[in-house]
């Protein structure tokens, strides 16, 4: 797993510790870290606070996200998903989506590459939330 992922997996768990749900992503320009951020709409009490989205407000204006790498610890909602179209972001790499199958679809539609990773680490620690916070899983992903 490189580096990027990792920290991306740190915010997801960073997340879980504050109540939150695991999920992390990080933003990455000329093989650096330039933006990271969790899911905090537990925390924040904000209903559009994802892991994507903070991570893009935390990275700030950049002006072109066609280079950037954006990465995150599930397969991005609509949400998420428009966020990286809307901005230009050319490729998203996910370490799950067996938990979520989000919209990849979209993503390659808008010329985003995507690379699914599969990692069991991101697997397990979803399967375990969703388990145990089925109600606000279910809010989270707009299926109340």
């Amino acid at each position: 797993m490189d580096k990027f992922m990792k920290a991306a997996i740190l915010e997801a768990k960073k997340s879980l510790s504050e109540g939150g749900i695991p999920i992390g992503a990080v933003l990455v320009l000329d093989d650096r870290i330039i933006g990271r951020g969790h899911n905090k709409r537990v925390q924040e009490n904000d209903p559009v606070m994802h892991a994507e989205i903070d991570c893009l407000r935390n990275a700030g204006r950049i002006g072109r996200y066609g280079s950037c790498t954006l990465y995150s610890t599930l397969m991005p909602c609509y949400l998420c998903a428009g966020a990286a179209v809307q901005f230009g972001i050319r490729k998203v790499v996910v370490g799950e989506s067996k938990n979520f199958a989000g919209a990849r679809d979209f993503m390659v539609s808008h010329g985003i590459e995507v690379v699914d990773l599969c990692l069991t680490e991101c697997i397990s620690m979803m399967e375990s939330f969703i388990k145990g916070n089925h109600d606000l899983w279910n809010e989270d992903i707009g299926s109340l």
